[in-house]
């Protein structure tokens, strides 16, 4: 699946919910079928800065495709977090720069977090853009 459909989807299972309650439910759900992350990741290292609970990121290439792991200790973070990895991992680095991530407006997220979460999901997404970014750097070299 691409990018956009994988966003599409999400916003398409969002929409089955009218109360923000029940959305809150669901991402609560997402986070807890994240896979986990390896423990060895756990680290300051990995650690998102700007994010008000502890959420770790881990990145690597596979077959030329960028593969996401993380955890938070933080239920709807965890969550969220779950949602860029659905719409991220297995895509190369240049499609994930080149990506316009619409589903947390077209969800209504963007407008229903908290501002400090809303900065941890924007920590979130840049994060996961600097490994895009270094993983092309480290290609361009070879």
């Amino acid at each position: 699946m691409t990018i956009k459909e994988k966003q599409e989807t999400i916003i398409d299972e969002f929409s089955m919910f009218d109360d923000w309650m029940d959305k809150y439910a669901y991402l609560i759900e997402l986070g807890k079928d994240l896979p986990l992350i390896n423990e060895q990741y756990k680290t300051k290292r990995y650690l998102i800065s700007g994010c008000q609970s502890r959420v770790w990121l881990h990145a690597q290439m596979q077959d030329g495709k960028m593969i996401l792991t993380a955890d938070s200790d933080a239920v709807i973070t965890k969550g969220i977090v779950s949602l860029l990895i659905r719409v991220l991992s297995g895509q190369t680095p240049y499609d994930i720069l080149k990506t316009d991530l619409v589903f947390p407006k077209k969800i209504g997220l963007s407008d229903h977090l908290s501002p400090t979460r809303a900065n941890g999901l924007q920590s979130m997404i840049k994060q996961i853009q600097l490994y895009a970014q270094a993983f092309i750097l480290k290609s361009l070299k070879k």
